[in-house]
């Protein structure tokens, strides 16, 4: 008997090994046709649920057990509502992976894309692909993609760069996966958004090099909008030797441009003796990541373009495009300025 089967309201007549085993892989929950073959009838089921001793969380599903659904509980009615086929995906998928702690209370269920769920679906997002066969996780309970594809997933549905930045980064600060397999499984797709960037920065990364977020900043941000250009991988002595990314120095204002994931360690004691030692020679620093350079270019561009017109630039930058947000962005940045504390 396994040790939670007393939770589950199954008559002792009708146990057998493998419905015990089903039982506690998919918390307490079984569909309409996993009853059937183990020979217990629909009418059965709903009579349990006029009871009050089952539930029904979704249509043709069954918990067999009163009482709240745990979340795998949950889960595992979302699945068996949507077909055999059926996987978690997305936020769910990193949710049981670690990648991140429970940020939405629906179910994300991926399915294959010649077919649709039909009905009423009670807290479940239905996601559609062709290529589920090809990315499913072979061992993985529930159901669910291979990890690396689920954090492309979610830098394909991120609506900013800085959303799509934040899964890669939480996929590798939490040790769930390495910059050379999420890179694998980004060359093995053929559309993602976010696609240069996220290439940019798992390169970063994986080296611990900065040079395609420096040509990125130095084509997208600071030629595309006419901004004095700076003194890249600028040598400073001292009693220790620092490197500034880009230095515009006769206007005493830094750009840094971190391209590894977190500052840990002897790099983070790095970092903060390069602000201080700015800050004691009277310099402000402007630090910057993929999900900025990449994602918004335009209010980067404007927010170096301020502060380096407030410490003696006479010369005005200029949209990159007929969308660019640069003007509109300086505005706002002068005006939330002069707002008193």
């Amino acid at each position: 008997m396994i040790k939670h089967m007393a939770a589950f309201d199954i008559p002792a007549v009708l146990i057998q090994a493998e419905l015990e085993e089903l039982l506690e892989r998919q918390a307490g929950v079984l569909s309409t046709e996993q009853l059937e073959q183990f020979g217990i009838s629909d009418e059965f089921a709903r009579a349990r649920v006029r009871a009050g001793r089952w539930q029904r969380p979704q249509r043709r599903v069954y918990a067999t057990f009163s009482g709240p659904l745990t979340r795998l509980a949950t889960i595992w009615a979302a699945l068996l509502r949507c077909g055999r086929d059926a996987m978690v995906s997305h936020e769910t998928a990193a949710e049981l992976d670690g990648v991140c702690d429970q940020i939405d209370e629906r179910v994300h269920v991926t399915v294959l894309a010649r077919r649709r769920v039909r009905g009423k679906l009670n807290g479940v997002r239905v996601h559609y692909a062709h290529r589920l066969p090809h990315i499913r996780h072979p061992l993985k309970s529930p159901p669910r993609p291979r990890l690396e594809e689920t954090v492309l997933d979610l830098i394909d549905t991120s609506r900013s760069a800085r959303t799509a930045a934040g899964w890669i980064v939480n996929a590798i600060q939490r040790r769930c996966t390495e910059p050379s397999r999420l890179a694998a499984a980004l060359a093995g797709r053929k559309k993602i958004k976010w696609r240069a960037m996220a290439e940019a920065m798992l390169l970063d990364v994986a080296k611990g090099a900065r040079s395609l977020l420096e040509a990125e900043h130095l084509r997208r941000v600071e030629r595309a909008h006419g901004l004095r250009p700076g003194h890249r991988q600028r040598r400073v002595a001292g009693s220790r030797v620092i490197w500034i990314d880009v230095d515009y120095v006769e206007y005493t204002t830094r750009v840094e441009l971190d391209g590894r994931v977190g500052h840990q360690g002897e790099g983070a004691f790095r970092d903060r003796r390069r602000d201080n030692r700015g800050v004691v020679d009277r310099r402000a620093t402007l630090r910057y990541g993929h999900a900025e350079v990449f994602g918004s270019p335009c209010e980067v561009a404007a927010e170096q373009a301020v502060v380096l017109q407030d410490r003696g630039w006479q010369e005005t930058p200029r949209p990159c495009g007929p969308s660019c947000e640069l003007n509109a962005a300086m505005a706002r940045i002068r005006g939330d300025a002069r707002v008193p504390a």
